[in-house]
């Protein structure tokens, strides 16, 4: 029988030399993947099994990150454990930069992301939005957690709801967002008659079918007249039922009145404080409904 090929001993030699430099290679090429998938699985874990589940905050157009220091504050003055308080602030570069810190025991921190673009309009909403992912993605990477809550005053509830609609999709196999407020929010902005939709609204309905169906949302708007805060109208504010209402768990109404029900006033309103306490926070005060510790405030649910 004819041999069909013929190696010769240098042949032979130099294959032997090249499938050593290949055995080499993919060792090499292996040992960083195994370590990486290593410290990967590792985080997972540490993800899976963390108990923390922090509050994040966002201000609405025009504020900086110490929008809400005074409420913070009131929610720390009752609580039964302190919060600790942390604010990020994304620049219009990329930067990131850190006030406060998270404490390594509190499983209920209370994070707030503020941007240097903090203009109104939808066009800034949606690089805010952009930005607050940046944000919350390095706060993932540095802060293990697999749920959160999440409140935005004003402009802040429409940047989250542009972000749950386009950026949550990249996280929700692992980190729940559990409950979301949002706080005199114009999800029409100006616009008096949902029919008048304004490009953001249209485009919140259009993309309403990416909203995590167990997602539990409050929307609560002051009443300094009859029909607004004196800046954002009630019919705008509630609008947010036609994008939420039967697309998440549950959605439900509050009306603020009493002292500062004003727009710019609402996140220090003693009712915020109390719908924050009952609403978004597991580690919350107990209230004496006897001696009636909290206002009342207006809810309607809806499915």
């Amino acid at each position: 029988m004819k041999k069909l090929f013929h190696i010769s001993p240098f042949g032979r030699t130099r294959l032997t030399r090249v499938l050593l430099i290949i055995t080499v290679l993919t060792v090499l090429l292996a040992i960083p993947t195994f370590f990486w998938m290593r410290d990967f699985n590792k985080q997972l874990a540490k993800r899976h099994n963390s108990p923390r589940s922090p509050l994040i905050m966002v201000p609405g157009s025009s504020a900086g990150p110490n929008r809400f220091d005074r409420l913070v504050k009131k929610l720390n003055d009752g609580a039964p454990h302190r919060h600790s308080y942390m604010k990020m602030k994304v620049y219009n570069n990329g930067k990131i930069t850190y006030s406060g810190s998270i404490a390594k025991n509190d499983n209920e921190p209370i994070v707030v992301i503020a941007f240097q673009n903090n203009h109104d309009g939808y066009n800034n909403i949606k690089k805010q939005a952009k930005m607050l992912n940046k944000a919350f993605s390095q706060l993932c990477s540095e802060y293990s957690f697999n749920n959160f809550k999440a409140f935005g005053h004003s402009n802040g509830g429409l940047i989250w709801t542009y972000w749950l609609e386009h950026y949550y999709q990249d996280y929700d196999d692992e980190i729940t967002m559990k409950r979301l407020m949002t706080l005199g929010s114009p999800f029409n902005f100006s616009e008096r008659n949902v029919k008048n939709k304004t490009q953001m609204f249209s485009d919140f309905l259009k993309y309403r079918k990416r909203l995590p169906k167990d997602l539990i949302v409050y929307s609560l708007m002051g009443t300094e007249t009859y029909d607004s805060d004196g800046l954002v109208p009630e019919e705008s504010v509630e609008a947010g039922k036609y994008i939420f209402q039967k697309q998440v768990k549950h959605f439900t109404m509050m009306t603020l009145t009493g002292e500062d029900a004003q727009h710019s006033s609402l996140p220090q309103n003693e009712q915020v404080v109390q719908a924050i306490n009952q609403e978004l926070l597991d580690d919350a005060p107990t209230v004496d409904k006897k001696n009636g510790n909290y206002p009342k405030v207006k809810k309607a649910t809806m499915p």
